[in-house]
């Protein structure tokens, strides 16, 4: 597929799908985050570990592929900044970022790769599961456009998936089985596939089917070392090391699932050079 009809579909999917809304301050993207009670805690604190990296107050930050700045913790990246300049490629979302962050946002369609702006203009920048929808050259066009538009002595915080995961890899036959599990019980019960979803997964009613697929191209440490440490330095720290599906497969509040979260959280603040390699999310920081 050529670059251009990449991002053409990269657009349509959040124009038409991804940025739809499905409840009140909740869009169709949500689904590819476990918003259950039982995990809020979790996911709440791994949003936040983006402000332990980025310097804490400022005039301008950079949010590259913000979308509607989709959850409560993204706000805070900002909260001491005078404006977030958010830019994404797709114009509903920064119409729905709009309506979040009022007058302290200005917004700009752009490309992620193609950053429109002058050097050392930011204080800040983050970049939350963006680069993943560009081509690995392009991706590492923007790694060196990020820093470019920074300030000297300032940091870029970079949230992507890797590849290959070797911890999600050792646990998924216990997913499976944990799925298969689920699956029979609910089964017995005479639930339905929806009913299925909505208790195991989302704790709401899940989002409608609409067609989810995009363009997607991760990596991994190794391309990171290869391809960026020769241009620019950074390090990889956890953001989080395991996937929705692990944890809706694996973690039940009947089963202790807060008590287990919070030891993960824990594991992962004593060592997250280790869970920011071999988990799912690593947390890139980006130094000029």
């Amino acid at each position: 597929m050529e670059e251009k009809d990449v991002k053409q579909q990269v657009r349509a999917f959040y124009d038409q799908v991804g940025w739809k809304t499905v409840g009140e301050g909740v869009y169709q993207n949500a689904r590819y985050e476990d918003l259950r009670p039982v995990s809020r805690e979790y996911i709440h604190r791994c949003h936040l570990r983006v402000n332990n990296h980025l310097s804490p107050k400022g005039d301008l930050i950079l949010d590259v592929g913000s979308g509607p700045v989709q959850y409560p913790e993204y706000l805070t990246y900002s909260a001491d900044y005078h404006h977030r300049v958010c830019l994404d490629i797709s114009i509903l979302a920064l119409k729905e970022a709009r309506n979040r962050l009022a007058g302290h946002g200005l917004f700009v369609v752009a490309d992620a790769a193609n950053l429109p702006f002058k050097s050392d203009t930011f204080d800040g920048l983050v970049s939350l599961h963006t680069l993943h929808h560009l081509p690995l050259v392009e991706q590492k066009k923007a790694y060196i456009d990020f820093l470019r538009v920074l300030k000297s002595e300032k940091t870029a915080v970079v949230v992507n998936g890797w590849t290959d995961y070797p911890l999600m890899r050792l646990a998924k036959p216990f997913v499976r089985f944990m799925e298969w599990l689920g699956k029979k019980l609910a089964g017995e019960h005479g639930e339905d596939k929806e009913t299925v979803l909505k208790s195991a997964c989302y704790g709401a009613e899940p989002p409608r089917k609409e067609p989810t697929g995009t363009f997607i191209k991760k990596f991994n440490p190794e391309w990171m070392k290869t391809e960026i440490a020769p241009l620019a330095r950074y390090e990889i720290f956890c953001w989080r090391s395991v996937n929705v599906r692990f944890l809706r497969a694996i973690v039940h509040s009947i089963s202790g699932g807060k008590i287990y979260l919070k030891l993960l959280y824990l594991l992962e603040e004593w060592f997250p050079r280790f869970f920011g390699e071999k988990g799912q999310y690593p947390l890139i920081v980006l130094y000029k």
